[in-house]
């Protein structure tokens, strides 16, 4: 019997965690969506020759600094809405200095 509760007991903990965890991966779809372009125009400039390969280092620095904002955000499971807000302010800056760098 203590084995059964035991097990029961595990199973429903990792279960928990497991329902967790698969939400906290879709809490920003825009945002994934939107960072998901930008390195796609990123590696566009880099192939069209737009982009030298300084630029490009720093484009991909960037786009690691809104990356990293975006999963600490994420890190308690909830993203407050100054939290989304800040990120899509990052994003739209970041999305200004690949239009500068592409078209210098």
């Amino acid at each position: 019997m203590r084995v059964l509760m035991f097990t029961i007991a595990i199973i429903s903990a990792y279960l928990i965690l497991w329902s967790n965890m698969a939400s906290a991966e879709n809490l920003t779809p825009g945002i994934d969506w939107r960072e998901h372009n930008q390195k796609h125009r990123i590696f566009d400039g880099i192939q069209n020759g737009s982009l030298s390969f300084r630029e490009t280092g720093q484009l991909l620095h960037g786009q690691a600094r809104v990356h990293r904002m975006e999963r600490r955000a994420q890190r308690d499971g909830v993203i407050t809405k100054r939290e989304r807000a800040r990120i899509h302010h990052q994003q739209n800056r970041q999305s200004r200095r690949i239009y500068r760098k592409k078209h210098n």
